[in-house]
């Protein structure tokens, strides 16, 4: 799909100060300085070439995309190379991060059909799927946590095979353009987000959980500054910073929160995976605090598995390490 390898949503937490030792303000959101540039016109275009012509015949306008971007946009291509550095253990090379940005271009352009609900198109593989069946039998409403990792639209497989109805909570501006993107895909499916920040955000979400349902959060992208507090922790080599508002939220919610990574392994072949990371159903008041820094370190560690084992999913085109300037996602 012709869009750029800019932040298509991000998690929300409410407004606080940065606590001592937290990340600086100026590095907490340098990737929402610049939006994203996308055209409904061109999605609405690009969403029937992808279903008029199939996945296979649609698939042959990703190359010349991602080629485009790695020769003629500079700050991604520079943000690529870092990651692709600490997560392949080399110098990163020209082929390498072509690979790169055609996984983003394919996860992206392979949204079209998750939407659709077109999940027989995929060979899907899934682990931890024990952890996710557990707690529903049990009668538990889950918080997904994910990452600008691989697919999130992947969990939708688990809708048809196990009844799991998720809902995204991201930051209003990216609620709005996802919404677009999903009432130009699937107008169905646009009640599916919730935009936090909203008066009535939290009763929304309480009634969805109270109802059996599960919400799902991308959590590793702080917001701009003032936002709320971010913590430094070791992140593939160097320390980065990551919000605490997911989690807070879900010890709100008193409710378990599950790890997960869509992971895109080429071709039609994807990898769900999942991992416990905490349950705030008994915590007291006082533990709340050690329970959620546990968490978030769990959140870090597990997201550094993951990229190294599957590097080409990571999809923060920007210095995601020092991001005190703009990034500049192409297009």
């Amino acid at each position: 799909m012709s869009r750029s390898p800019a932040p298509p949503q991000a998690p929300v937490e409410p407004p606080q100060q940065l606590a001592a030792g937290s990340a600086a303000p100026s590095a907490a959101s340098a990737w929402r300085q610049r939006p994203e540039r996308s055209s409904m016109w061109v999605l609405r275009l690009m969403t029937w070439l992808s279903l008029r012509l199939g996945r296979r015949v649609s698939r042959l306008i990703l190359y010349p995309i991602a080629a485009y971007f790695v020769l003629f946009a500079p700050a991604a291509r520079r943000a690529s190379r870092d990651f692709l550095r600490r997560a392949l253990g080399r110098p990163a090379r020209m082929g390498d991060g072509f690979r790169h940005v055609l996984a983003f271009a394919s996860v992206v352009h392979d949204r079209v059909y998750w939407l659709r609900g077109q999940h027989e198109l995929f060979d899907v593989r899934l682990s931890g799927i024990e952890h996710v069946i557990g707690l529903r039998q049990a009668g538990r409403s889950i918080v997904f946590m994910g990452a600008h990792f691989g697919s999130f639209e992947a969990l939708r497989v688990l809708g048809g095979r196990y009844g799991l109805d998720v809902r995204m909570l991201m930051y209003p501006d990216n609620a709005r353009m996802v919404t677009q993107t999903l009432a130009a895909i699937n107008p169905e499916l646009t009640e599916s987000v919730i935009a936090l920040g909203q008066p009535d955000a939290l009763l929304r979400v309480h009634e969805h959980m109270a109802a059996g349902g599960c919400v799902g959060f991308l959590a590793d992208r702080t917001l701009q500054e003032g936002d709320g507090k971010a913590r430094l922790l070791p992140f593939l080599g160097d320390k980065a910073a990551f919000p605490q508002g997911p989690l807070r939220l879900a010890a709100l919610l008193r409710a378990p929160v599950v790890f997960m990574a869509g992971m895109y392994l080429g071709g039609n072949q994807y990898h769900l995976a999942f991992e416990p990371m905490a349950d705030f159903s008994h915590t007291p008041a006082g533990a709340r605090a050690q329970a959620l820094d546990q968490a978030l370190q769990r959140y870090v560690a597990l997201l550094e598995a993951h990229c190294l084992q599957a590097p080409w999913n990571w999809f923060n085109f920007y210095d995601f390490w020092n991001a005190s300037s703009p990034p500049l996602p192409p297009g």
